[in-house]
């Protein structure tokens, strides 16, 4: 029986990075008011609005193309985590009207995206199996 773990990477990277970055690509055309508003809120500057670009657009193409992929994906992670806590932290411990979790999209783009750290992006990537940051 051949390995699969490569082909579970591949397409765990693929599909985090892909509707991370409908994310980004919605974010691109509404523009930045939204996320620079909940930033200048909770007391940041204002600049910091503008790295959800890098964790909704540049970290899901370096993660589709298998190029620095821990590295994208520690950055979807941490973008997650700023999503929650800057805009979902009432809904935290909710339960949505189904009965499932408020957060369950927000929660399973953190843990896929950890997963990707831990487990790097696996040979079907451009940066190979064997890169440091893969």
């Amino acid at each position: 029986m051949q390995n699969t773990d490569d082909l579970g990477k591949l397409i765990l990277r693929v599909v985090l990075g892909g509707l991370i970055l409908l994310h980004g690509m919605a974010k691109i055309i509404a523009g930045p008011a939204f996320v620079i508003s909940a930033t200048t809120s909770a007391g940041l500057p204002a600049a910091v609005g503008y790295l959800v670009y890098l964790g909704e657009v540049i970290a899901p193409i370096l993660l589709i193309v298998g190029i620095w992929s821990r590295l994208a994906a520690l950055i979807i992670a941490g973008n997650m985590v700023f999503a929650i806590v800057l805009v979902h932290t009432k809904q935290l411990f909710t339960l949505n009207e189904t009965g499932g979790w408020s957060l369950e999209l927000q929660g399973m783009f953190l843990v896929a995206a950890l997963a990707l750290v831990l487990l790097g992006a696996g040979r079907f990537s451009i940066g190979g199996r064997g890169g440091r940051w893969n």
